[in-house]
């Protein structure tokens, strides 16, 4: 999965784009101040958002090429990716955007040199145009270029060089280019995500850990299902996932290392074990655990190590996670009659409550950002809802009959969770945006719950 960036397109950069001679476009010079002076691209009003209009075409090609990525070549290979960051704008329902099987197919030449006013002529504000090339390799080069339509100027570009089985990638990088640019957030489409798959019965689940892309592309599963999986969750530097899994009966957090394929033992008891976590930095993890008939919430080493014991109340303290400073864990308990979230520091002091709204608090998660907490908000049915730190501000996001396990956005502007159904309990996963109005199901070839957003790809 290694992915080599703009940097390495450095030899390009003094070149004027040869375009006649039917060479490469010359991907990502330095995305200076002074291309962008002048320019209002930052989006701050929400009603705009809905208003931006972004034509993305089929990505240019030099010359038809075979390649392993599509069995057509580089042409049909050029749709694909456009049709890629197509999806990933249109998905995120911030933009409204225009896909390549209604639009032109730009030459190779006008890649670095777009036909502006046939693009102002179809009422596009931003135009994405790239290209595909196919080396000697077999790897692909894959340029992007994104471009204000009413100025005829150049906003960012970018290329990368990936591996056939990695185009997509390339895509998802493309469009993070473009969210980011004219967004002003973070971008979030090249992650990945992790979740538990589902099958059989409802009275005999098999639940598996499985993987895939921000988009519900590359599916994989990574454990067989001999044992259940449950709450798996990436570290900050994506090299690994934590999970729980009960083998033989025994609760065991193990730790599935991303690059090799190999996993260790972390910790196994014969105790009741609850939804491990990842401290901020990786270096501590989190989960809850009870003994003698009592729940209650302990941190550990990654590395391995002897558990400490962080709450210490009679009710039951379950779930945790930290804020993105490390400083604070946020946490459910019933100390009060019902399910409530509490913030404590991380060493166990100051813990008190605050949800003091209508219903019960459960599974909170802290925002990458810092400014919001995600909770399953239980009045009667489970819905998704956030609130601040200090418990203020309370949304509920979704309406559904049990929405439950809120994972966020590397960005920290989407939370997914996951939806089980009435009566079958079979579930899936769903994404909603901060706002609320923006729901979508997330594809999965089985059923799905506990999903993880791991952050964007290095």
């Amino acid at each position: 999965m290694k992915v080599r960036f703009a940097a390495m397109f450095a030899s390009f950069l003094l070149a004027a784009p040869a375009v006649a001679q039917q060479q490469s476009p010359p991907p990502a010079p330095a995305d200076t101040s002074a291309q962008d002076e002048g320019l209002s691209v930052t989006v701050t009003d929400e009603s705009a958002w809905q208003n931006l209009q972004v034509a993305i075409p089929a990505f240019a090609t030099d010359r038809e090429q075979p390649t392993p990525a599509n069995a057509n070549g580089t042409t049909a290979l050029g749709l694909e990716l456009a049709r890629v960051v197509y999806n990933d704008l249109k998905n995120n329902a911030l933009f409204k955007p225009t896909g390549p099987d209604s639009l032109p197919r730009p030459a190779f030449a006008e890649i670095t040199a777009p036909a502006f006013n046939i693009w102002r002529g179809r009422s596009a504000e931003d135009l994405v145009q790239g290209y595909v090339q196919a080396g000697a390799d077999g790897r692909l080069t894959v340029g992007c270029y994104l471009y204000d339509v009413a100025l005829g100027t150049e906003l960012k570009r970018g290329g990368w060089v990936v591996d056939p089985a990695d185009w997509r990638r390339a895509a998802h990088k493309c469009a993070d280019l473009v969210y980011s640019r004219l967004s002003g957030e973070s971008p979030f489409f090249d992650s990945k995500i992790a979740y538990i798959a589902e099958t059989g019965p409802k009275g005999h689940r098999i639940k598996r850990l499985a993987l895939m892309d921000s988009d519900g592309a590359n599916h994989r599963f990574i454990t067989s299902g001999q044992a259940t999986a449950l709450t798996p969750r990436y570290s900050p530097d994506y090299s690994k996932i934590m999970y729980l899994s009960y083998v033989a009966g025994s609760p065991s957090i193990y730790v599935y290392d991303i690059g090799t394929g190999s996993q260790r033992l972390l910790f196994r008891t014969t105790n009741e074990t609850y939804a491990p976590r990842w401290s901020h930095d990786g270096r501590m993890v989190l989960f809850s655990m009870a003994t003698g008939g009592n729940t209650e919430i302990y941190k550990m080493p990654a590395a391995g190590g002897r558990p400490i014991r962080l709450t210490d109340n009679p009710a039951i303290d379950i779930g945790g996670s930290f804020s993105p400073d490390g400083s604070q864990i946020v946490f459910e308990s019933d100390r009060s009659g019902t399910q409530q979230c509490y913030v404590m520091n991380a060493d166990g002091t100051n813990q008190h409550r605050i949800s003091f709204f209508g219903g019960r608090c459960a599974s909170p998660e802290w925002s990458p950002r810092g400014d919001l907490i995600a909770f399953t908000h239980i009045v009667g049915d489970f819905h998704i809802a956030t609130m601040t730190p200090s418990g203020g501000n309370v949304r509920d996001l979704t309406r559904g009959w049990q929405d439950e396990g809120p994972t966020w956005s590397p960005n920290g502007r989407i939370v997914q969770f996951f939806r089980s159904q009435q009566g079958s309990g079979n579930s899936s996963i769903w994404q909603v945006d901060v706002t609320g109005r923006n729901e979508r199901r997330l594809p999965t070839p089985v059923g799905a719950s506990d999903p993880a957003w791991g952050p964007v790809l290095p």
